[in-house]
């Protein structure tokens, strides 16, 4: 349940600071741009997060795929077969 809130919440920060940057860029044109450019700023921050949010579940599972067949190694010569 943590994990879940942790990672809504990230999503949620992510989607704030897009929305933020898309409507000052969208405010030097307009008031309808600024607007625009909230909700798709709000959206490409939504999408970075899922993105970083995945990516790094990916490098967790190889880290660990990586050094638990290091681990495994017991005699400590880097081959992975035992003598």
């Amino acid at each position: 349940m943590k994990a879940r809130l942790k990672r809504v919440l990230l999503r949620a920060r992510y989607a704030a600071m897009g929305a933020a940057v898309g409507a000052a860029v969208g405010s030097v044109f307009s008031r309808n741009a600024a607007s625009t450019g909230g909700a798709i700023g709000a959206m490409v921050g939504m999408t970075v997060a899922d993105t970083r949010d995945s990516a790094s579940s990916y490098l967790e599972e190889a880290r660990a795929v990586e050094f638990g067949s290091l681990s495994s190694d017991n005699d400590g010569d880097g081959d992975g077969a035992q003598n």
